[in-house]
């Protein structure tokens, strides 16, 4: 006997209600970011005499120019290094303890996960000074690799409770196909794991790039001189030094935002994707 399957109708209100919704969202996200550009191109003065609201007169690249011909690119740099260096070794340490705690049976699986979990509820300012004393003693202090430590510290408990949901949701019966074939755990894990985890690593990378990307008490505590700090210090210097200069300061804002957004359009197809997995399981 077959069985009759019925589809169930879509509201056309709450369509209308999710395109508003998405629309008012999307206004509220783009608006700041096009008035900060808009307002970077203005002179000193034009935003006083004109008002913020008003379009530029000319595209007045001089605030671009100043501050790009400053230490931008070294703080810049530091960041992508910073960045780079802290998400590879945050991704694999994630990837190698979401492994065991979502295909091995043993009994400490639930309490080391529980502890991982755990971890996430600890504030991270309350470790500045720990953190401070102890990068002093390993010789790190005032050097951008101070601050790989913490960041990746911060971020394992997230990123490893994020991968193993997602890594449980990867069919068993791959690994069992693979084992008979005589494949061990180690190329499994590198040569299937990983790979079919992808959505899930490129999730991370963007929900834990943008923490460090931004992330300002631990760059200003363990780093000292220009040469060794990263752009959200190097906003913080040039607020101080153009403080009367509001758009060169959103100059800056926007030079230190545009990372972030390419790095989202390039990878927002595996965002998605990631953030999706195992909703729907057949």
């Amino acid at each position: 006997m077959e069985k009759k399957y019925t589809v169930k109708k879509t509201n056309p209100a709450a369509w209308i209600v999710c395109i508003i919704l998405a629309v008012v969202w999307s206004v509220i996200a783009v608006v700041p970011f096009i008035f900060m550009a808009l307002n970077s191109f203005k002179d000193k003065f034009e935003m006083l005499v004109k008002g913020v609201f008003q379009l530029p007169e000319t595209l007045n690249w001089a605030n671009y120019q100043e501050v790009l011909a400053g230490n931008f690119f070294r703080y810049l740099m530091n960041s992508l290094v910073v960045l780079v260096v802290a998400l590879v070794i945050l991704l694999f340490i994630s990837a190698c303890a979401a492994y065991p705690l979502s295909r091995f049976k043993f009994k400490l699986n639930a309490p080391i996960y529980s502890l991982i979990v755990a971890c996430m509820s600890i504030p991270m300012h309350i470790t500045l000074i720990p953190v401070f004393k102890m990068t002093q003693k390993m010789g790190l202090y005032d050097s951008i690799w101070s601050l790989i430590g913490p960041y990746v510290a911060f971020a394992v408990p997230i990123s490893v409770f994020i991968l193993t949901a997602f890594m449980k949701g990867i069919p068993v019966e791959i690994e069992e196909s693979a084992s008979i074939d005589g494949c061990n755990r180690y190329r499994m894990f590198f040569s299937m794991i990983l790979p079919l985890s992808t959505p899930g690593l490129s999730t991370l990378a963007i929900y834990n790039g943008v923490t460090m990307w931004n992330e300002f008490s631990f760059a200003y505590t363990l780093t000292q001189s220009p040469t060794s700090r990263t752009l959200p210090l190097a906003v913080w210097d040039f607020q101080g030094q153009y403080s009367m200069n509001t758009p060169m300061i959103m100059a800056v804002l926007t030079l230190t935002v545009l990372p972030m957004i390419i790095l989202y359009i390039i990878l927002q197809d595996k965002l998605v994707k990631g953030m999706t997995a195992g909703a729907v399981k057949g």
